[in-house]
């Protein structure tokens, strides 16, 4: 953010010397514009999600980034991961399904992270299902 600043100050210099002054503004405006967007981009970054397996449930609860908690409880012999998969992107999507109930898991990450967290969460829960 700084080199940003500079790089802003030192670009509008001369617009203020031809006397084009109104421009030094709508440099500070590109500036507060990135600077809040960078602060929600953070804000947000704060929130997580959390999977509990067990054999007796499959616990997933969400954080958001203001704090508040969402809960879904799952019997892991009930439930599937369900992988919505693009030939030239990888893993778009992972879904927890059971008995009519579908709730995203891993929205936040990479196609490649989702990819390797689906396979070992895949494996974990056919584990779980096999009974060890």
């Amino acid at each position: 953010m700084i080199l940003l600043c500079l790089t802003s100050i030192v670009a509008s210099l001369p617009f203020v010397i031809l006397g084009f002054w109104p421009i030094v503004g709508f440099f500070g405006l590109d500036f507060l514009g990135l600077y809040i967007a960078f602060r929600i981009n953070y804000r947000q970054g704060e929130s997580f999600e959390l999977l509990e397996l067990s054999p007796v449930r499959l616990l997933l609860r969400k954080i958001s980034h203001r704090g508040e908690v969402r809960e879904w409880r799952f019997n892991p012999l009930w439930t599937r991961l369900d992988r919505e998969v693009d030939d030239e992107f990888g893993v778009q999507e992972l879904t927890l399904n059971s008995r009519g109930e579908h709730v995203v898991i891993a929205h936040d990450l990479s196609p490649p992270e989702r990819e390797s967290f689906a396979d070992a969460f895949g494996r974990a829960l056919s584990d779980v299902k096999r009974g060890y």
